[in-house]
């Protein structure tokens, strides 16, 4: 099928790879936020530097005789707080919490910063060595807080009624206020489907803007596969029937596949314009499942739905993509990975292999991501575009395996299995073995398995005698010698091809 829609990302060449937005997972480091790094804001004003100063070294007299270096962090509301320094000396650390008084020193520092600058930190982070040195940060939630420190809504609620702000970071309004609105349990899914069809509303069929699914999915696969190939700590990944994606841009999004060639796509928009409107302008939330079916619940939805910054949902059925009131393609592209065309992807997964890629590698990728959308690939596939060193071949097949688009035509089973597993299932059944003694079990190939029986002795004839067939894939079927092998085998093998396709 020909690709219908156009990469957002312009980028449609083997060697012009474009930037897929690649990240590790959140860590929770705030980088930004980091004593002696450039924060998002500060009181320009040298009674908050002295103030700080005077905490740091109240802090440096209550620690141990042996520190060397100190970091301080205050989480601060009007309502609550938290608060922790560590001394280190280069070999060991001291956690502590700091003394009531220095607390009551921040909590003035606090509101000194407030009154210069018209509204106060959130966290304040304080380092100071030994010799002297002396650094402080203030965070005004630019970035999303490391994990525990962050507040209740609650704290940062009465904060803002003595504190009043014009606007919040999205992230943070969205903790405060999103109230579960992104949430839908199966039994809301099924009631709003009920109410939309009695109310005739209709989801918005979203034509040649995506992807089909099955492209999608199989080209997601690709450039998970060459991301384990590469070994890299970036993604997107393939999990059982889900695909993920977390860009560096904090954008990303989710992949369901559900039984019935349907899916979920979902994720969000760092600062999304209809976050930002609902969080800080008043708006009402976006209908996300305006007219979804009742498939579409909190079980397919990407993680954000559950914090309020999900900003897209779109669901493939009947062999189309749908959408409620959801944004176009153009606003949430850079939370997907570059899975609009095939030679996105190509140069994707060829620019993975090498910098730059050789026309080989180039036509080597295009190889891949033809036989991942027929759901054929191969490890010869594979190994044809990364060779077989220096690039983790294993990971890459892992994450197609995981995808459904490997060819599915299994090795051929050792006759020493076929036999065992033969064994096994007659002694298992507790079959009878009057005059059919299991250490003579014997093994002939054929096409696509094993004839499995013990001989009829020299000079004897028997009539209903056991025959096992058993084939690659492991499907075991137990006849007898009154059905001609020849007449078994052939149904036995139109059986096999019906599991796995052309196989000859």
């Amino acid at each position: 099928m020909s690709d219908r829609n156009k990469d957002p990302s312009g980028a449609d060449k083997c060697n012009e790879t474009p930037d897929i937005g690649f990240s590790m997972a959140p860590d929770g480091s705030d980088s930004a936020a980091q004593p002696g790094a450039e924060g998002d804001g500060g009181a320009d004003d040298s009674r908050d530097g002295a103030s700080a100063r005077q905490i740091a070294d109240a802090l440096g007299e209550a620690g141990p005789s042996w520190w060397r270096q100190l970091d301080a962090v205050f989480v601060l509301t009007t309502a609550t707080g938290l608060a922790e320094v560590v001394y280190t000396d280069g070999e060991r650390s001291m956690r502590a919490k700091p003394p009531a008084l220095v607390l009551e020193k921040v909590r003035e520092q606090r509101a000194l910063v407030a009154e210069l600058v018209s509204e106060p930190w959130w966290r304040m982070l304080v380092r100071l060595s030994a010799e002297g040195e002396f650094e402080v940060d203030y965070d005004f939630g630019k970035e999303p807080f490391p994990d525990g420190q962050l507040l209740e809504p609650e704290a940062y609620l009465a904060d803002l009624e003595e504190y009043p702000r014009e606007t919040l970071p999205v992230w943070l309004a969205a903790h405060i206020k999103h109230g579960d609105r992104q949430r839908r349990t199966p039994q809301e899914a099924a009631r709003d489907a009920r109410a939309a069809r009695a109310a005739k509303v209709w989801p918005v069929l979203v034509e040649n803007e995506f992807p089909d699914f099955p492209q999608m999915w199989a080209r997601w696969a690709c450039i998970a596969a060459a991301s384990a190939a590469a070994r890299s700590d970036h993604g997107p990944w393939v999990l059982p029937s889900v695909g993920l994606f977390e860009a560096s841009s904090r954008n990303g999004s989710t992949l369901c596949v559900l039984p019935g060639d349907r899916a979920v796509l979902s994720g969000g928009v760092w600062e999304s314009p209809n976050l930002v409107a609902t969080y800080n302008d008043g708006a009402e939330m976006p209908k996300f499942y305006a007219g979804a079916p009742d498939w579409v619940s909190d079980s397919v939805l990407n993680p954000r739905a559950a914090t309020g910054l999900m900003s897209f949902v779109y669901w493939w059925e009947g062999g189309r993509w749908y959408r409620g009131e959801s944004p176009s393609v153009q606003q949430c592209a850079t939370a997907l990975p570059g899975v609009w065309t095939a030679n996105t992807v190509v140069g994707i997964v060829a620019g993975l292999a090498a910098r730059p890629p050789s026309a080989e590698q180039c036509a080597a990728a295009a190889a891949l991501v033809s036989a991942a959308e027929v759901g054929v690939i191969t490890r010869e596939t594979v190994v044809n575009l990364f060779g077989d060193d220096g690039f983790d071949v294993d990971g890459a097949m892992y994450q197609l395996t995981l995808a459904g688009v490997v060819a599915s035509l299994p090795q051929q089973m050792h006759e020493a299995e076929a036999v065992f597993r033969v064994r096994s299932y007659i002694e298992g059944r507790g079959l009878d073995t009057t005059g059919y003694p299991l250490d003579q079990l014997v093994a002939e190939r054929f096409s696509c398995g094993w004839m499995v029986y013990v001989p009829v002795p020299r000079g004897e004839i028997a009539i209903g005698r056991a025959i096992f067939y058993i084939a690659d894939d492991g499907v075991l079927e137990h006849s007898s010698s009154s059905i001609a092998p020849t007449t078994f085998v052939e149904s036995f093998e139109r059986r096999f091809q019906g599991r796995h396709g052309a196989w000859v």
